[in-house]
């Protein structure tokens, strides 16, 4: 019955990982395209749009990345609990036989 609780934990951890991986990619993709628009409608300042856009990506991929590391440790945990609740191991009397 514990098992299928650490079941849907790895499911959870799964879908946040993939969640916060599509959340970042959007974020950067909305991120160029404005600032893309923006060096096309005002060509003088796109040194300044180009040094915000790359301030602001950073922002994002390490906010996507600290997302990730957040799921992967959740089912790291998982794992090691999933291995400490003694399923799959034969009781001590049947594997003296």
């Amino acid at each position: 019955m514990e098992l299928t609780f650490i079941g849907w934990g790895y499911i959870g951890a799964g879908i946040g990982a993939g969640l916060a991986v599509l959340g970042a990619g959007l974020g950067i993709g909305k991120l160029a395209a404005a600032a893309l628009e923006g060096s096309a409608r005002q060509p003088e300042m796109a040194a300044k749009l180009q040094t915000t856009m790359l301030i602001a990506a950073a922002l994002i991929e390490g906010l996507g990345l600290i997302a990730l590391i957040t799921c992967l440790l959740a089912g790291l945990t998982l794992n090691g609990i999933a291995k400490n609740s003694g399923a799959g191991k034969a009781p001590a009397a049947e594997a003296a036989h």
